[in-house]
């Protein structure tokens, strides 16, 4: 059996000791490596080449955030996130991180968790992470906010099938979802002026702050979706689905509901792009970008079967081809797209006629 390599990164000294013991109680995980400040974690990770990295955000000279960035751009290396920060400021720093290819995030024990659960999720988490294929991230080299490539939009509607502009979009991601769902925003042309509902999966205590944070990455208005609210007069806004609420769409308004989880999610893609597919079908877009899983496959396929133009991210550019790849499967993407060209794509279908392109 091979033995999973764990960097531990954690200032407080009485933590990281834990986190070492909890790790060591597993005949599969060995603790290469130890780290008190995000410098000595480069080094480590650079010299010991570990299968995954859990990583504090606020450390001493260099914090969690930067090591990620180094790492992710300079040896690739799957990193779980491990913090008890839920403030404001160090949530930014916790969505920056998994933007820059940070894998998931996990919250610190407690303390008043039941005797062992933290422990078994963590191991758990630790050994789903370390599987995941992380690509090089050239965040850490160009800067935070380097725009992406982007196809020409004329091109991009011309791969799509003719028909009257969509006038909704709706997006699901989970894992890698952060990043991917900022360059697909700052994709979209400045005209596009429909609305954008979105559904990402992201662990609580960590979700509260998110759409915030999209706020400020790109140009459009993101806040969390609110109950009874008038897609009419979403024009050109992006509403997200909050923490532990299923987002709809119900005769033209948003609904949010306590139903039952739906792939052990919730919020559920699944569940948006049906309530979409029986809304508006034959004028939405739906788009399923990177995550694991397969929420969103049959949402998808229920919207392209209503009419709608539905995209999924492709293999090469997805942090996990597992939502996609299950929609890629059953034939609900018409079109599978490289992440930098899904934007693009989307901005044709929403400001054009389609049946005039060439």
């Amino acid at each position: 059996m091979t033995t999973l390599r764990v960097l531990v990164v954690e200032d407080s000294l009485t933590v990281r000791r834990r986190l070492c013991e909890v790790l060591a109680t597993d005949a599969g995980i060995e603790v290469v490596g130890e780290a008190e400040d995000g410098k000595r974690a480069i080094e480590l990770c650079q010299a010991l080449r570990p299968d995954i990295v859990t990583m504090d955000m606020m450390l001493p000279l260099m914090t969690g955030l930067a090591a990620t960035e180094y790492i992710m751009a300079h040896c690739p290396t799957p990193i779980l996130v491990v913090s008890s920060s839920t403030n404001r400021g160090e949530l930014f720093k916790t969505y920056d991180a998994l933007a820059a290819g940070a894998v998931d995030v996990l919250e610190k024990p407690g303390g008043d968790e039941p005797e062992g659960r933290w422990e078994e999720h963590f191991i758990a988490t630790v050994k789903l992470v370390a599987r995941i294929r992380v690509i090089t991230h050239l965040r850490g080299r160009l800067g935070a906010f380097a725009q992406p490539l982007a196809m020409n939009p004329s091109s991009a509607a011309a791969a799509m099938p003719a028909g009257q502009p969509c006038q909704l979009i709706a997006i699901g991601a989970s894992t890698g979802g952060p990043a991917a769902i900022v360059e697909v925003l700052r994709g979209l042309s400045p005209q596009v002026k429909v609305p954008v509902l979105l559904v990402l999966h992201i662990n609580e205590p960590f979700g509260g702050a998110f759409a915030e944070w999209l706020d400020a990455q790109t140009p459009r208005r993101v806040a969390f979706a609110r109950d009874g609210e008038s897609v009419a007069a979403l024009a050109g806004r992006v509403v997200l689905a909050p923490p532990g609420s299923h987002l709809v769409l119900r005769r033209g308004r948003t609904q949010l509901t306590r139903d039952p989880e739906r792939h052990s999610c919730r919020p559920s893609v699944d569940t948006l792009f049906e309530s979409v597919a029986l809304d508006c079908g034959g004028v939405a877009a739906g788009c399923l970008l990177t995550g694991m899983g397969r929420d969103g496959a049959a949402g998808l396929l229920a919207l392209r079967r209503a009419g709608g133009l539905t995209i999924a991210q492709d293999e090469a550019t997805s942090v996990v081809y597992g939502m996609p790849r299950e929609a890629a499967l059953l034939g609900a993407a018409a079109r599978i797209l490289p992440l930098g060209e899904i934007g693009p794509a989307l901005s044709a279908l929403a400001t054009s006629d389609r049946e005039a392109q060439p």
